[in-house]
């Protein structure tokens, strides 16, 4: 029988009976009939972008280049990891934006900084 002799369903039950017993469980945890093991992959992260259409190497390499001077291994890696973790909207990473964006504008306010 081929590929094509086989229908939709068929070859999900198929797939679902070939998995081991860890992954079935996971598959049933989300419910069989909302599995699809025929759906596309999802953007590996290293193309995925932000609203602006940049990646994250794009966005941390324009950021780094308006900074004057050298920057640490250390800030670079804290500029990428940030950069990362606002594009997959991870909570931590948002907190530590909103959190920034809140110092920069109370430093304005009470008259800290020269912007």
């Amino acid at each position: 029988m081929s590929k094509t002799d086989i229908s939709g369903t068929d070859r999900k039950r198929m797939i679902f009976d070939g998995m081991s017993v860890r992954r079935r469980k996971y598959i049933e945890r989300i419910g069989y009939d909302n599995w699809d093991p025929f759906e596309e992959p999802k953007d590996p992260i290293d193309i995925r972008k932000d609203k602006t259409k940049r990646t994250t190497q794009m966005l941390v390499r324009e950021f780094l280049q308006t900074r004057e001077g050298e920057n640490s291994n250390e800030y670079s890696r804290g500029v990428l990891e940030l950069a990362l973790g606002i594009i997959n909207s991870e909570d931590r990473c948002l907190g530590m934006y909103e959190f920034a964006v809140w110092y920069r504008d109370l430093l304005k306010k009470e008259g800290f900084s020269e912007e």
